[in-house]
């Protein structure tokens, strides 16, 4: 078992720009927390939405079975509820209503009580164009890089 559990969503800072961030707690079953304990998670192709209940839930959360667990084993993508304070629920779900924005996970770690929480984030999405001038100023900085290096020796 690894000490520091820490699953990022890298293409959710390409694909989106990031507004608001947010820390949830997941509810979770036995086998799923033991799955991530293990660092057997995915967070890659997930997003949030509403239900009809004003519920928050993760979609496309990939969390593989628990090695050890019997024929009472988990689905490996079931929607998981997030726990968020009533306050923030309705300002979120208020955003994405009105404005057309989007709440997508970023981060799944194990916090010091041994808790599994998600970091999520309101986000509206990038335009291609946006996309291609993050990959410019990316190789360009790399390009720079190589250049100060071969300078300095």
């Amino acid at each position: 078992m690894q000490k520091n559990i820490n699953i990022k969503n890298k293409r959710a800072r390409f694909e989106y720009e990031l507004l608001d961030k947010y820390t949830t707690g997941i509810v979770l079953a036995g086998t799923e927390i033991k799955s991530i304990r293990e660092g057997r998670a995915s967070i890659s192709e997930s997003f949030c939405e509403f239900n009809d209940k004003g519920e928050l839930f993760v979609i496309n959360m990939q969390i593989d079975e628990y090695s050890h667990a019997s024929h009472f084993n988990h689905k490996p993508k079931a929607e998981r509820k997030l726990l968020l304070q009533k306050r923030e629920l309705k300002k979120l779900s208020k955003e994405v209503k009105t404005s057309g924005l989007t709440i997508v996970p970023l981060n799944l770690f194990i916090n010091e009580r041994g808790l599994a929480k998600l970091q999520i984030a309101l986000a509206k999405g990038k335009k291609l164009y946006d996309k291609r001038e993050v990959l410019k100023d990316r190789d360009n900085k790399r390009n720079l890089d190589r250049v100060k290096k071969n300078f300095n020796n």
